[in-house]
Protein backbone atom coordinates (compact mmCIF):
# COMPACT_ATOMS: atom_id res chain seq x y z
CA UNK A 1 0.00 0.00 0.00
CA UNK A 2 1.50 3.43 -1.10
CA UNK A 3 1.90 5.43 2.45
CA UNK A 4 -0.51 8.37 2.65
CA UNK A 5 2.42 11.06 2.82
CA UNK A 6 3.89 10.00 -0.67
CA UNK A 7 0.43 10.36 -2.36
CA UNK A 8 -0.01 13.56 -0.78
CA UNK A 9 3.81 14.53 -2.00
CA UNK A 10 3.29 13.91 -5.84
CA UNK A 11 -0.14 15.33 -5.54
CA UNK A 12 1.43 18.82 -4.40
CA UNK A 13 3.59 18.89 -6.82
CA UNK A 14 1.78 18.01 -9.45
CA UNK A 15 -0.73 20.83 -8.74
CA UNK A 16 2.03 23.18 -8.29
CA UNK A 17 3.52 22.62 -11.32
CA UNK A 18 0.13 23.04 -13.14
CA UNK A 19 -0.29 26.34 -11.78
CA UNK A 20 3.36 27.25 -12.86
CA UNK A 21 2.56 26.02 -16.44
CA UNK A 22 -0.94 28.14 -16.50
CA UNK A 23 1.20 30.94 -15.47
CA UNK A 24 3.44 30.28 -19.17
CA UNK A 25 -0.20 29.87 -20.99
CA UNK A 26 -0.75 33.16 -20.91
CA UNK A 27 2.70 34.27 -22.15
CA UNK A 28 2.90 31.74 -25.13
CA UNK A 29 -0.99 31.93 -25.95
CA UNK A 30 -2.18 28.41 -25.45
CA UNK A 31 -5.05 27.22 -23.31
CA UNK A 32 -3.99 25.84 -19.75
CA UNK A 33 -5.66 22.71 -20.02
CA UNK A 34 -2.63 21.64 -22.63
CA UNK A 35 -0.44 21.97 -20.04
CA UNK A 36 -1.88 20.61 -17.18
CA UNK A 37 -2.66 17.25 -19.71
CA UNK A 38 1.41 17.62 -20.38
CA UNK A 39 2.54 17.64 -17.12
CA UNK A 40 -0.01 14.96 -16.44
CA UNK A 41 1.68 12.93 -19.02
CA UNK A 42 5.23 13.58 -18.36
CA UNK A 43 4.13 12.72 -15.00
CA UNK A 44 2.95 9.10 -16.33
CA UNK A 45 4.27 5.84 -16.87
CA UNK A 46 6.42 6.33 -20.25
CA UNK A 47 6.88 10.08 -18.76
CA UNK A 48 9.56 10.90 -16.37
CA UNK A 49 7.38 10.65 -13.74
CA UNK A 50 6.91 6.88 -14.02
CA UNK A 51 3.90 7.15 -12.33
CA UNK A 52 1.76 3.91 -13.71
CA UNK A 53 -2.27 4.90 -13.74
CA UNK A 54 -4.38 2.93 -15.89
CA UNK A 55 -7.26 3.18 -13.93
CA UNK A 56 -10.53 4.34 -16.71
CA UNK A 57 -12.96 4.18 -13.75
CA UNK A 58 -11.62 6.28 -11.38
CA UNK A 59 -10.67 8.67 -14.08
CA UNK A 60 -14.03 8.84 -15.31
CA UNK A 61 -15.69 9.72 -11.53
CA UNK A 62 -12.90 12.56 -11.07
CA UNK A 63 -13.92 14.02 -14.39
CA UNK A 64 -17.45 13.60 -13.46
CA UNK A 65 -16.96 15.62 -9.89
CA UNK A 66 -14.80 17.94 -11.57
CA UNK A 67 -17.07 18.58 -14.18
CA UNK A 68 -19.95 19.23 -11.73
CA UNK A 69 -18.31 22.21 -10.29
CA UNK A 70 -16.71 23.40 -13.58
CA UNK A 71 -19.81 23.85 -15.23
CA UNK A 72 -21.41 25.74 -12.12
CA UNK A 73 -19.07 28.07 -11.64
CA UNK A 74 -19.64 29.20 -15.55
CA UNK A 75 -23.07 29.47 -14.85
CA UNK A 76 -22.44 31.53 -11.53
CA UNK A 77 -19.97 33.62 -12.82
CA UNK A 78 -22.16 34.64 -16.54
CA UNK A 79 -23.24 37.89 -16.57
CA UNK A 80 -27.45 37.02 -17.53
CA UNK A 81 -27.45 41.03 -18.73
CA UNK A 82 -25.10 40.13 -21.83
CA UNK A 83 -26.38 36.76 -22.67
CA UNK A 84 -29.92 37.37 -22.43
CA UNK A 85 -30.44 38.66 -26.45
CA UNK A 86 -28.53 35.16 -27.55
CA UNK A 87 -30.40 32.75 -25.60
CA UNK A 88 -32.15 31.86 -28.62
CA UNK A 89 -29.44 31.08 -30.59
CA UNK A 90 -27.28 30.33 -28.00
CA UNK A 91 -29.57 27.47 -27.38
CA UNK A 92 -29.47 26.33 -31.15
CA UNK A 93 -25.85 25.68 -30.98
CA UNK A 94 -25.57 24.06 -28.04
CA UNK A 95 -28.46 21.01 -28.63
CA UNK A 96 -29.31 21.33 -32.91
CA UNK A 97 -25.46 22.25 -33.76
CA UNK A 98 -24.02 19.57 -31.45
CA UNK A 99 -26.09 17.37 -32.92
CA UNK A 100 -25.17 18.04 -36.11
CA UNK A 101 -21.69 18.48 -35.64
CA UNK A 102 -21.67 14.92 -34.05
CA UNK A 103 -23.07 13.82 -37.28
CA UNK A 104 -20.90 15.07 -40.03
CA UNK A 105 -17.56 14.20 -37.72
CA UNK A 106 -19.30 10.23 -37.47
CA UNK A 107 -19.94 9.68 -41.01
CA UNK A 108 -16.01 11.24 -41.99
CA UNK A 109 -15.05 8.48 -39.43
CA UNK A 110 -17.02 5.75 -41.10
CA UNK A 111 -15.07 6.09 -43.85
CA UNK A 112 -11.82 6.86 -42.43
CA UNK A 113 -11.65 4.72 -39.53
CA UNK A 114 -13.86 1.74 -40.88
CA UNK A 115 -15.66 2.08 -38.33
CA UNK A 116 -19.70 0.78 -38.35
CA UNK A 117 -22.18 3.58 -38.42
CA UNK A 118 -22.63 4.02 -34.46
CA UNK A 119 -19.03 3.94 -33.80
CA UNK A 120 -18.55 6.50 -35.67
CA UNK A 121 -21.73 8.41 -34.17
CA UNK A 122 -19.94 7.54 -31.15
CA UNK A 123 -16.91 9.48 -31.67
CA UNK A 124 -18.64 12.06 -33.42
CA UNK A 125 -20.92 12.66 -30.09
CA UNK A 126 -17.97 12.69 -27.86
CA UNK A 127 -16.10 15.36 -29.64
CA UNK A 128 -19.23 17.58 -30.58
CA UNK A 129 -18.56 19.92 -27.44
CA UNK A 130 -16.61 23.16 -27.30
CA UNK A 131 -14.82 24.14 -23.92
CA UNK A 132 -15.27 28.10 -22.73
CA UNK A 133 -12.01 28.45 -20.30
CA UNK A 134 -10.27 27.17 -23.51
CA UNK A 135 -10.85 29.84 -25.55
CA UNK A 136 -11.80 32.39 -22.77
CA UNK A 137 -7.92 31.98 -21.21
CA UNK A 138 -6.68 32.93 -25.04
CA UNK A 139 -8.47 35.74 -24.85
CA UNK A 140 -7.49 36.80 -21.78
CA UNK A 141 -4.02 36.05 -22.38
CA UNK A 142 -3.71 38.43 -25.41
CA UNK A 143 -5.89 41.16 -23.86
CA UNK A 144 -8.78 41.18 -26.54
CA UNK A 145 -11.91 41.03 -26.51
CA UNK A 146 -14.93 39.98 -29.84
CA UNK A 147 -17.39 42.14 -31.02
CA UNK A 148 -20.63 41.39 -29.99
CA UNK A 149 -22.66 39.47 -29.73
CA UNK A 150 -19.85 36.90 -30.15
CA UNK A 151 -18.11 36.71 -26.68
CA UNK A 152 -21.51 36.36 -24.61
CA UNK A 153 -23.03 33.79 -27.50
CA UNK A 154 -19.54 31.69 -27.32
CA UNK A 155 -19.66 32.03 -23.68
CA UNK A 156 -23.37 30.30 -23.40
CA UNK A 157 -22.89 28.02 -25.84
CA UNK A 158 -19.79 26.26 -24.13
CA UNK A 159 -21.03 26.77 -20.88
CA UNK A 160 -24.59 24.64 -21.90
CA UNK A 161 -23.43 22.66 -24.77
CA UNK A 162 -22.07 20.09 -22.31
CA UNK A 163 -25.20 18.17 -21.30
CA UNK A 164 -26.29 17.98 -25.27
CA UNK A 165 -22.95 16.20 -25.60
CA UNK A 166 -23.00 14.09 -22.84
CA UNK A 167 -26.29 12.55 -23.70
CA UNK A 168 -25.62 11.99 -27.21
CA UNK A 169 -22.41 9.61 -26.08
CA UNK A 170 -24.38 7.87 -23.38
CA UNK A 171 -27.59 7.40 -25.95
CA UNK A 172 -25.37 6.21 -29.02
CA UNK A 173 -23.38 3.98 -26.31
CA UNK A 174 -26.65 2.52 -24.93
CA UNK A 175 -27.18 1.31 -28.36
CA UNK A 176 -24.36 -0.02 -29.41
CA UNK A 177 -23.94 -2.22 -26.02
CA UNK A 178 -27.70 -3.31 -26.55
CA UNK A 179 -27.26 -4.42 -30.22
CA UNK A 180 -30.33 -2.08 -31.05
CA UNK A 181 -31.68 1.19 -32.29
CA UNK A 182 -34.79 2.88 -31.02
CA UNK A 183 -34.68 6.26 -32.20
CA UNK A 184 -37.91 7.23 -31.16
CA UNK A 185 -36.82 6.08 -27.13
CA UNK A 186 -33.67 8.40 -27.62
CA UNK A 187 -36.23 11.57 -28.35
CA UNK A 188 -38.01 10.71 -25.58
CA UNK A 189 -35.11 10.29 -23.40
CA UNK A 190 -33.51 13.96 -24.88
CA UNK A 191 -36.25 15.48 -23.55
CA UNK A 192 -37.35 13.94 -20.24
CA UNK A 193 -33.38 14.55 -20.10
CA UNK A 194 -32.91 18.33 -20.47
CA UNK A 195 -36.72 19.32 -19.59
CA UNK A 196 -36.76 17.32 -16.02
CA UNK A 197 -32.90 18.73 -15.57
CA UNK A 198 -33.88 22.58 -16.48
CA UNK A 199 -36.69 22.17 -13.68
CA UNK A 200 -34.84 20.62 -10.60
CA UNK A 201 -32.01 23.29 -11.76
CA UNK A 202 -34.24 26.22 -11.73
CA UNK A 203 -35.98 25.02 -8.68
CA UNK A 204 -32.76 24.07 -6.85
CA UNK A 205 -31.40 27.38 -7.89
CA UNK A 206 -34.65 29.31 -5.51
CA UNK A 207 -33.97 27.22 -2.92
CA UNK A 208 -30.21 27.77 -2.91
CA UNK A 209 -31.04 31.56 -2.91
CA UNK A 210 -33.59 31.33 -0.39
CA UNK A 211 -31.28 29.09 2.12
CA UNK A 212 -28.43 31.26 1.66
CA UNK A 213 -30.35 34.38 2.79
CA UNK A 214 -32.02 33.00 5.46
CA UNK A 215 -30.10 30.73 7.06
CA UNK A 216 -27.53 33.03 9.47
CA UNK A 217 -24.42 31.10 9.60
CA UNK A 218 -22.51 32.55 12.48
CA UNK A 219 -19.11 31.93 9.93
CA UNK A 220 -18.34 33.74 6.48
CA UNK A 221 -15.98 30.55 5.27
CA UNK A 222 -19.48 28.67 6.08
CA UNK A 223 -21.08 29.84 3.02
CA UNK A 224 -19.18 28.41 0.17
CA UNK A 225 -18.96 24.98 2.16
CA UNK A 226 -22.63 25.55 2.37
CA UNK A 227 -23.31 26.34 -1.70
CA UNK A 228 -20.48 22.98 -2.52
CA UNK A 229 -23.50 20.91 -0.76
CA UNK A 230 -26.10 22.39 -2.66
CA UNK A 231 -24.46 21.87 -6.23
CA UNK A 232 -23.83 18.22 -5.25
CA UNK A 233 -27.21 18.08 -4.10
CA UNK A 234 -28.66 19.66 -7.50
CA UNK A 235 -26.61 17.08 -9.52
CA UNK A 236 -27.55 14.16 -7.44
CA UNK A 237 -31.50 15.12 -7.24
CA UNK A 238 -31.26 15.46 -11.44
CA UNK A 239 -29.30 11.88 -11.99
CA UNK A 240 -31.30 10.43 -9.30
CA UNK A 241 -35.11 10.73 -11.55
CA UNK A 242 -32.69 9.87 -14.30
CA UNK A 243 -32.56 13.51 -15.98
CA UNK A 244 -29.52 15.31 -17.06
CA UNK A 245 -27.82 16.76 -14.05
CA UNK A 246 -24.98 18.73 -15.79
CA UNK A 247 -27.78 21.35 -17.45
CA UNK A 248 -29.19 20.93 -13.64
CA UNK A 249 -25.94 22.13 -12.52
CA UNK A 250 -25.03 24.97 -15.22
CA UNK A 251 -29.00 26.36 -15.08
CA UNK A 252 -28.94 26.49 -11.36
CA UNK A 253 -25.69 28.68 -11.07
CA UNK A 254 -27.10 31.26 -14.03
CA UNK A 255 -30.03 31.77 -12.30
CA UNK A 256 -28.25 32.39 -9.46
CA UNK A 257 -25.82 34.53 -11.44
CA UNK A 258 -28.51 37.39 -11.65
CA UNK A 259 -29.69 37.32 -8.46
CA UNK A 260 -28.24 38.61 -4.96
CA UNK A 261 -27.73 36.93 -1.99
CA UNK A 262 -25.44 36.71 0.82
CA UNK A 263 -21.77 36.92 0.57
CA UNK A 264 -22.33 36.61 -3.43
CA UNK A 265 -18.49 37.27 -4.30
CA UNK A 266 -17.19 35.38 -2.10
CA UNK A 267 -18.94 32.37 -3.35
CA UNK A 268 -18.54 33.51 -6.54
CA UNK A 269 -14.56 33.98 -6.15
CA UNK A 270 -15.01 30.61 -4.34
CA UNK A 271 -16.38 28.42 -6.89
CA UNK A 272 -14.03 29.91 -9.21
CA UNK A 273 -10.77 28.70 -7.87
CA UNK A 274 -12.85 25.52 -6.77
CA UNK A 275 -13.03 25.27 -11.06
CA UNK A 276 -9.35 25.73 -11.50
CA UNK A 277 -8.42 23.13 -9.26
CA UNK A 278 -11.32 20.72 -10.31
CA UNK A 279 -9.71 21.68 -14.10
CA UNK A 280 -6.02 20.59 -13.05
CA UNK A 281 -6.98 17.62 -11.00
CA UNK A 282 -9.23 16.34 -14.11
CA UNK A 283 -6.83 16.92 -16.65
CA UNK A 284 -3.71 15.48 -14.65
CA UNK A 285 -5.80 12.12 -14.30
CA UNK A 286 -6.49 12.38 -17.90
CA UNK A 287 -2.59 13.23 -18.93
CA UNK A 288 -1.86 10.19 -16.36
CA UNK A 289 -3.63 8.00 -18.07
CA UNK A 290 -2.73 8.14 -21.67
CA UNK A 291 0.27 6.55 -23.09
CA UNK A 292 2.30 8.26 -25.94
CA UNK A 293 3.51 5.21 -27.29
CA UNK A 294 -0.48 4.46 -28.56
CA UNK A 295 -1.14 7.97 -29.42
CA UNK A 296 1.50 7.42 -32.29
CA UNK A 297 -0.35 4.74 -34.52
CA UNK A 298 -3.05 7.30 -34.95
CA UNK A 299 -1.31 10.67 -35.58
CA UNK A 300 -2.36 10.97 -38.96
CA UNK A 301 -6.13 9.98 -39.03
CA UNK A 302 -6.65 11.88 -35.70
CA UNK A 303 -5.06 14.80 -37.35
CA UNK A 304 -7.47 14.66 -40.24
CA UNK A 305 -10.59 14.04 -37.85
CA UNK A 306 -9.31 17.09 -36.25
CA UNK A 307 -9.31 19.06 -39.38
CA UNK A 308 -12.47 17.85 -40.42
CA UNK A 309 -14.60 19.19 -37.33
CA UNK A 310 -12.79 22.28 -37.18
CA UNK A 311 -13.08 23.08 -41.15
CA UNK A 312 -16.43 21.36 -42.06
CA UNK A 313 -18.85 19.67 -39.02
CA UNK A 314 -17.95 22.66 -36.73
CA UNK A 315 -18.59 25.53 -39.74
CA UNK A 316 -21.51 23.25 -41.09
CA UNK A 317 -23.41 22.97 -37.87
CA UNK A 318 -22.74 26.91 -36.86
CA UNK A 319 -23.92 28.11 -39.96
CA UNK A 320 -26.99 26.73 -40.26
CA UNK A 321 -27.81 27.53 -36.73
CA UNK A 322 -27.58 30.77 -36.99
CA UNK A 323 -28.72 31.27 -40.69
CA UNK A 324 -31.91 32.59 -39.06
CA UNK A 325 -30.07 35.19 -36.74
CA UNK A 326 -29.14 38.00 -39.52
CA UNK A 327 -25.69 37.56 -38.15
CA UNK A 328 -22.83 38.32 -40.64
CA UNK A 329 -20.45 36.11 -42.47
CA UNK A 330 -16.99 37.66 -40.93
CA UNK A 331 -19.29 36.99 -37.12
CA UNK A 332 -20.73 33.51 -38.16
CA UNK A 333 -17.06 32.21 -39.76
CA UNK A 334 -15.30 33.47 -35.98
CA UNK A 335 -17.85 31.91 -34.18
CA UNK A 336 -16.98 28.42 -36.28
CA UNK A 337 -13.55 28.77 -35.43
CA UNK A 338 -13.50 29.49 -31.73
CA UNK A 339 -14.97 25.87 -31.71
CA UNK A 340 -11.99 24.43 -29.19
CA UNK A 341 -12.34 21.17 -27.69
CA UNK A 342 -11.19 20.36 -24.21
CA UNK A 343 -12.04 18.90 -20.89
CA UNK A 344 -15.85 17.54 -21.75
CA UNK A 345 -14.47 15.03 -24.68
CA UNK A 346 -11.72 13.53 -22.94
CA UNK A 347 -14.13 12.78 -20.17
CA UNK A 348 -16.50 11.43 -22.49
CA UNK A 349 -13.66 9.07 -24.44
CA UNK A 350 -13.57 6.89 -21.00
CA UNK A 351 -17.23 5.58 -21.17
CA UNK A 352 -16.66 3.76 -24.34
CA UNK A 353 -13.66 2.27 -22.30
CA UNK A 354 -15.86 1.15 -19.20
CA UNK A 355 -18.23 -0.05 -21.44
CA UNK A 356 -15.65 -2.79 -22.98
CA UNK A 357 -17.08 -1.86 -26.83
CA UNK A 358 -13.96 -3.27 -29.41
CA UNK A 359 -12.92 -0.17 -30.54
CA UNK A 360 -13.00 1.76 -27.60
CA UNK A 361 -9.03 2.31 -27.10
CA UNK A 362 -8.75 3.70 -30.76
CA UNK A 363 -11.44 5.62 -29.65
CA UNK A 364 -9.74 7.39 -26.34
CA UNK A 365 -6.66 7.63 -28.77
CA UNK A 366 -8.33 9.58 -31.53
CA UNK A 367 -10.24 11.75 -29.02
CA UNK A 368 -7.24 13.04 -27.42
CA UNK A 369 -5.22 13.87 -30.60
CA UNK A 370 -7.81 15.20 -31.90
CA UNK A 371 -8.20 18.13 -28.53
CA UNK A 372 -4.34 18.65 -28.28
CA UNK A 373 -4.57 19.30 -32.47
CA UNK A 374 -7.85 22.02 -31.70
CA UNK A 375 -6.36 23.46 -28.91
CA UNK A 376 -2.73 23.86 -30.78
CA UNK A 377 -4.31 25.00 -34.19
CA UNK A 378 -7.56 26.56 -33.09
CA UNK A 379 -6.38 28.21 -29.69
CA UNK A 380 -2.92 29.37 -31.08
CA UNK A 381 -4.72 31.67 -33.81
CA UNK A 382 -7.82 32.94 -32.41
CA UNK A 383 -6.18 36.23 -31.93
CA UNK A 384 -4.67 36.30 -35.37
CA UNK A 385 -7.78 34.94 -36.88
CA UNK A 386 -10.15 37.58 -35.40
CA UNK A 387 -8.06 40.14 -36.48
CA UNK A 388 -8.34 39.24 -40.43
CA UNK A 389 -12.40 38.82 -39.89
CA UNK A 390 -12.41 42.09 -38.11
CA UNK A 391 -13.93 40.56 -35.11
CA UNK A 392 -12.17 41.92 -32.56
CA UNK A 393 -12.93 44.27 -30.36
CA UNK A 394 -11.07 46.90 -28.08
CA UNK A 395 -9.30 45.01 -25.44
CA UNK A 396 -11.38 45.60 -21.76
CA UNK A 397 -9.22 47.18 -19.19
CA UNK A 398 -10.07 46.08 -15.74
CA UNK A 399 -8.93 48.20 -13.34
CA UNK A 400 -9.07 46.43 -9.75
CA UNK A 401 -9.40 48.88 -6.56
CA UNK A 402 -8.40 48.49 -3.06
CA UNK A 403 -11.93 48.36 -1.72
CA UNK A 404 -15.01 45.92 -2.23
CA UNK A 405 -18.87 46.62 -2.08
CA UNK A 406 -21.10 43.21 -1.81
CA UNK A 407 -24.49 44.03 -2.98
CA UNK A 408 -27.02 42.80 -1.30
CA UNK A 409 -31.03 43.51 -0.81
CA UNK A 410 -30.63 46.09 2.28
CA UNK A 411 -29.39 48.41 0.37
CA UNK A 412 -30.18 49.56 -3.08
CA UNK A 413 -26.77 51.18 -4.82
CA UNK A 414 -24.36 49.44 -6.33
CA UNK A 415 -20.66 50.57 -6.79
CA UNK A 416 -19.38 51.96 -10.18
CA UNK A 417 -16.93 53.45 -11.90
CA UNK A 418 -17.00 56.71 -14.29
CA UNK A 419 -14.68 58.27 -15.82
CA UNK A 420 -14.70 62.13 -16.32
CA UNK A 421 -13.72 63.29 -19.45
CA UNK A 422 -11.18 65.92 -20.67
CA UNK A 423 -14.20 68.32 -21.99
CA UNK A 424 -16.47 67.53 -18.72
CA UNK A 425 -17.96 70.56 -17.27
CA UNK A 426 -17.46 69.35 -13.65
CA UNK A 427 -13.60 68.82 -14.33
CA UNK A 428 -11.88 71.76 -11.61
CA UNK A 429 -14.70 72.20 -9.37
CA UNK A 430 -14.67 70.63 -5.79
CA UNK A 431 -16.86 67.79 -4.83
CA UNK A 432 -19.35 69.79 -2.93
CA UNK A 433 -20.04 71.77 -5.62
CA UNK A 434 -21.52 69.07 -7.71
CA UNK A 435 -24.75 68.57 -6.08
CA UNK A 436 -24.55 65.31 -4.95
CA UNK A 437 -28.16 63.26 -4.06
CA UNK A 438 -28.59 61.74 -0.97
CA UNK A 439 -27.85 58.56 -1.79
CA UNK A 440 -24.76 59.17 -3.56
CA UNK A 441 -21.12 59.06 -2.65
CA UNK A 442 -18.01 59.70 -4.61
CA UNK A 443 -15.96 57.06 -2.25
CA UNK A 444 -12.69 56.74 -4.29
CA UNK A 445 -10.59 58.61 -6.89
CA UNK A 446 -8.20 57.11 -9.42
CA UNK A 447 -5.60 59.58 -10.50
CA UNK A 448 -2.27 58.76 -12.25
CA UNK A 449 -2.08 55.04 -11.21
CA UNK A 450 -2.45 56.12 -7.62
CA UNK A 451 -5.98 56.63 -5.37
CA UNK A 452 -7.46 59.00 -3.46
CA UNK A 453 -9.59 59.27 -0.45
CA UNK A 454 -11.95 62.72 -1.16
CA UNK A 455 -13.30 64.59 1.10
CA UNK A 456 -15.55 67.46 -0.17
CA UNK A 457 -13.21 70.32 -1.25
CA UNK A 458 -11.08 67.13 -3.26
CA UNK A 459 -11.09 69.00 -6.96
CA UNK A 460 -12.16 67.13 -9.65
CA UNK A 461 -9.81 66.64 -12.34
CA UNK A 462 -10.00 65.52 -16.03
CA UNK A 463 -9.19 62.09 -16.63
CA UNK A 464 -10.06 60.57 -13.09
CA UNK A 465 -11.95 57.85 -12.81
CA UNK A 466 -14.85 57.88 -9.86
CA UNK A 467 -15.47 55.34 -7.91
CA UNK A 468 -19.41 55.97 -7.00
CA UNK A 469 -21.52 54.52 -4.46
CA UNK A 470 -25.34 55.40 -5.42
CA UNK A 471 -28.57 54.30 -6.34
CA UNK A 472 -29.44 54.12 -9.98
CA UNK A 473 -31.39 57.58 -9.88
CA UNK A 474 -28.67 59.75 -8.14
CA UNK A 475 -25.92 57.71 -10.29
CA UNK A 476 -27.52 58.63 -14.00
CA UNK A 477 -27.56 62.32 -12.72
CA UNK A 478 -24.02 62.66 -11.78
CA UNK A 479 -23.45 61.04 -15.08
CA UNK A 480 -25.52 63.43 -16.70
CA UNK A 481 -23.60 66.53 -15.37
CA UNK A 482 -19.93 64.55 -15.84
CA UNK A 483 -21.15 64.32 -19.01
CA UNK A 484 -21.84 67.72 -19.72
CA UNK A 485 -19.35 69.54 -21.88
CA UNK A 486 -17.98 72.85 -20.32
CA UNK A 487 -19.61 76.21 -21.84
CA UNK A 488 -22.51 73.97 -23.06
Amino acid sequence: MIPIELILLVSSLLVFLSILASKLSYKIAVPSLLLFIAVGMLAGSEGIGGIYFNDPALAKSIGIIALIFIIFSGGIDTNWGEVRPVVLPGVLLSTLGVLLTAIITGLFAVYILKFTFLEGLLLGSIVSSTDAAAVFSILRSKRISLKPPLKPLLEFESGSNDPMAVFLTLTVLGMITANKVNFGMAITSFFWDMAIGAIIGYAMARVSIFVINRINLEYDGLYPVLTISLVMLTYSLASFVKSNGFIAVYLAGLIMSNQQFMNKRIIVRFHDGVAWLMQIAMFLTLGLLVFPSQLIPVCGVSVLIAFILMLVARPASVFLCLLPFGINLRKKTMVAWVGLRGAVPVVLATFPLLAGIPQAGMIFNVVFFVVLTSVLVQGASIPFVSKILKTKGPPVNIRNYPIEFQKTSAIDADLTDIIVPYSSSVAGKPIYKLGLGECCLIALISRNEKFIIPNGSTVIEPGDVLLVLSNKEDFKALQKKINETKGA
